[in-house]
């Protein structure tokens, strides 16, 4: 599909409470565990194996991105994971999760903004369809402690990490095992997603101040240099100047949304064509819809 004129909607990280951070509020979020919207079609170990060393991946974020027009898509969510074992921290997969406004699961009206009237922060990991979630990735967890039979894991990895980290004692306790799981030092620090619409901003303006500031730096360069410079200017420079160009305005951005919207390349290498990304299983065309950016200066 041809991308889209709109602007993008950006993504900033935001500490919250973290009861906004649940199924139920219907959040887009960074780190922490994934708050998923129902046990259907939730991935599996399988699937959430890092496809190149094949540890378990982490969950990295989620976007809430519904579908307007689509009944079935009316509560959609987007999951990223990664592989975060060094060496490799290499793989990436993506998910989709996603509901009618009618279900088993949520109420047919918005969410509260009120918080609930329950105190703790106790660690939710069993949803309401009754699946058991893994106690250190939040991720489905088919297997269980055989000692106690209560703590579910996704994996032999996981499991083992938290018989290390607590679960060895707490084993007997088990009228407490989700209120008190440990930090197993796995997950990424968990934050709200708030979205803004990108202000749409003349690119030749930006340039132009660029510039106009490298000229003021340069002092007495003469304009020859200046052309030379820009003559052997490199494809990569001018990909990567757009890039900077783009997010200046917005520099804390670690999230671009917009179905169709052209991707925001930093480099030139690895660019896929369009014969490099496979069709949807149903035939159609795959289209562009979100890109993570992890900035650091």
């Amino acid at each position: 599909a041809s991308p889209s004129a709109g602007p993008a909607e950006l993504g900033f990280v935001e500490a919250v409470p973290s009861w906004r951070l649940r199924s139920e509020q219907f959040p887009s979020k960074v780190g922490g565990r994934p708050a998923w919207l129902s046990a259907a079609g939730l991935p599996g170990p399988p699937e959430l194996a890092c496809p190149l060393c094949g540890r378990p991946m982490a969950f990295l974020l989620q976007v809430y991105a519904p579908l307007p027009g689509r009944a079935d898509a009316f509560h959609r969510c987007l999951f990223l994971f990664c592989c975060r074992t060094p060496p490799c921290c290499c793989g990436l997969r993506v998910f989709r999760n996603q509901l009618p406004r009618r279900n088993d699961f949520y109420s047919y009206e918005p969410p509260s903004e009120d918080p609930p009237s329950e105190t703790g922060e106790s660690v939710h990991l069993q949803l309401k369809s009754g699946a058991h979630l893994c106690r250190v990735c939040g991720c489905s967890g088919p297997k269980r402690c055989s000692r106690c039979h209560k703590a579910h894991y996704c994996s032999k990895e996981h499991q083992s990490l938290d018989w290390r980290l607590g679960h060895k004692q707490a084993c007997a306790q088990t009228d407490n095992l989700d209120s008190t799981v440990p930090d197993h030092n796995f997950l990424f620090p968990e934050f709200e997603i708030v979205i803004e619409t990108e202000d749409e901003i003349m690119p030749e303006a930006v340039e132009r101040d660029d510039e106009s500031e490298i000229i003021g730096t340069m002092g007495e360069a003469h304009e020859e240099e200046l052309e030379s410079m820009a003559k052997h200017e490199s494809r990569e420079d001018r990909i990567f100047q757009k890039f900077k160009t783009k997010i200046s305005p917005e520099p804390e951005q670690i999230l671009r949304y917009g179905r169709g919207v052209a991707p925001l390349w930093i480099s030139g290498e690895n660019i896929p064509q369009e014969k490099d990304i496979p069709d949807c299983p149903c035939g159609a065309k795959r289209l562009f819809e979100f890109q993570f950016l992890d900035i650091i200066y």
